[in-house]
């Protein structure tokens, strides 16, 4: 296994080895963008499998927690949601200093500036799209109250996000800095009714799925679970779309990590809203402010990040200008002309 691991690599390989998940020594190598949990691709020459375990300690309350995303990998085997299976869950801290959970690796092509060549086409572009409103609307069809119902409280899921969030980034009286506050109380005054309650993705875009390579356009696996929640429904389409890249929209930090969707043939966001609410029966009336929202949370999540100076990645003001910009936008896009 490579050198310069935040663990042991000899003790992980015997018990990878003794688990039955790998029947040699394995090689090593990080994957993954490095912003959330820490990826690793596991290869015993015979076999490949994914290992995924949170950044090293400390770790803020709540956050990282990859018992919990193992947990509903485990729950969603059974259904329709495509998912990886779950191979070793290790709750025990003595190997890394933290949890962690190795899965099944999916030979396939996570996307976010180009889609493979064989479906890199309008026709297979077009599937591409649809996949990923299908697997939103699979996804909230399942029950999860067999087994998930204590991941979380639906009623007044929205209202609390938008009170405890913006307090990441308050002074210590509470006070948040502009335009955020402007933008916490337009939304504060506006919530709409919840359109129910499911179990959520909380960051399905693009670059969270795994796609199959050759074409019918298909997801072989929806990946990075660790936001999943029970909540509103509208809450994960609303996110899909607005980190979803379309032409004649400006790119924030989020939507392009998805630049492959500005090919001709992908969809527009109307197009996948009204495909959704087709699949679903869903009303999808109050997806405008739903998506003002998830830009905002966003914001406020990027500005936190930078503040805290621990991944270079966030350092560039630019992220959260451009969040707060597409916020703006579509708080004045969901307003009623006077």
């Amino acid at each position: 296994m490579t050198a310069r691991l935040p663990f042991d690599p000899a003790q992980l390989d015997a018990l990878l080895q003794a688990r039955g998940v790998t029947s040699a020594p394995a090689t090593l190598r990080r994957i993954g963008d490095g912003h959330s949990n820490l990826t690793y691709l596991l290869d015993d020459g015979h076999r490949r499998a994914v290992l995924r375990r949170p950044p090293p300690p400390p770790l803020p309350r709540g956050a990282h927690d990859v018992v919990r995303e193992a947990r509903i990998l485990q729950a969603l085997a059974a259904t329709d949601v495509p998912v990886p299976a779950v191979l070793l869950l290790e709750q025990d801290t003595g190997l890394m200093g933290v949890p962690f959970y190795v899965m099944e690796h999916l030979d396939g092509a996570v996307c976010t500036d180009a889609l493979p060549p064989a479906i890199d086409t309008p026709e297979q572009r077009a599937g591409v799209a649809e996949a990923l409103v299908d697997a939103l609307a699979v996804l909230h069809a399942v029950d999860w109250q067999a087994g998930l119902a204590d991941l979380g409280r639906p009623d007044g899921f929205l209202e609390r996000q938008l009170d405890r969030l913006p307090r990441l980034i308050a002074a210590p009286d509470g006070t948040l800095p502009e335009p955020f506050a402007a933008y916490r109380d337009e939304l504060a005054a506006t919530v709409p009714a919840s359109s129910g309650a499911a179990l959520i993705h909380g960051d399905l875009r693009l670059g969270n799925v795994m796609l199959a390579s050759d074409p019918p356009a298909r997801i072989l696996g929806v990946l990075d679970w660790e936001l999943a929640a029970i909540g509103d429904p509208l809450a994960d389409v609303a996110y899909t779309l607005t980190t979803y890249a379309v032409p004649g929209v400006p790119l924030h930090a989020v939507s392009a990590m998805s630049r492959a969707t500005l090919a001709e043939g992908f969809p527009g966001r109307d197009a996948l809203a009204a495909r959704y609410a087709e699949r679903t029966g869903c009303d999808v009336t109050a997806l405008p402010w739903h998506e003002a929202f998830q830009l905002f949370k966003l914001a406020v999540l990027y500005e936190y990040s930078r503040r805290r100076g621990e991944d270079a990645y966030y350092a560039d003001p630019g992220h959260v200008a451009g969040l707060l910009d597409a916020t703006r936008h579509a708080l004045s896009s969901q307003r009623t002309p006077t």
